[in-house]
């Protein structure tokens, strides 16, 4: 399967949580990042998860955010992953910013061209790639 998400994420669920609705996913990285999916319950059923499974999160580029400094600021996005900038590739209107995970993972974020230069990323400054957990798509291996 070919897709055009640039964030494709493996990794294994730790804990799955079922509400009237929606079930809240956690997964581990192979890097060792924790994400988080918010997913409806018809499809938690389907993909058959639960703890120790195997599973692929997709996020658009679009969908993450790039914050340069927290500054005591508290986010309702589940998922803020703190890296280092590895790259920004700018174009007119858009740049795209990839962020280093410690782990070795690498986020990648669709921003203005104007917020990247205000946020003043370079690689090797420090950025968090920030997103709603309701952004993630999960799969599993056929």
């Amino acid at each position: 399967m070919k897709i055009s998400a640039r964030n494709i994420f493996r990794g294994t669920v730790d804990a799955l949580r079922t509400g009237a609705v929606n079930s809240e996913v956690d997964l581990t990285l192979s890097g060792g990042e924790k994400l988080v999916a918010m997913i409806t319950n018809e499809s938690a059923q389907a993909l058959e998860l639960a703890a120790g499974k195997e599973a692929v999160a997709l996020v658009k580029a679009s969908s993450v955010l790039v914050m340069t400094d927290e500054a005591g600021i508290r986010l309702s996005a589940r998922n803020c992953l703190a890296g280092t900038v590895k790259a920004v590739t700018s174009g007119p209107v858009s740049a795209e910013v990839t962020i280093a995970l410690t782990g070795g993972t690498e986020v990648h974020a669709t921003i203005t061209h104007n917020a990247a230069d205000e946020l003043g990323l370079k690689p090797g400054s420090a950025a968090t790639a920030v997103f709603k957990a309701s952004s993630v798509i999960l799969g599993v291996p056929a």
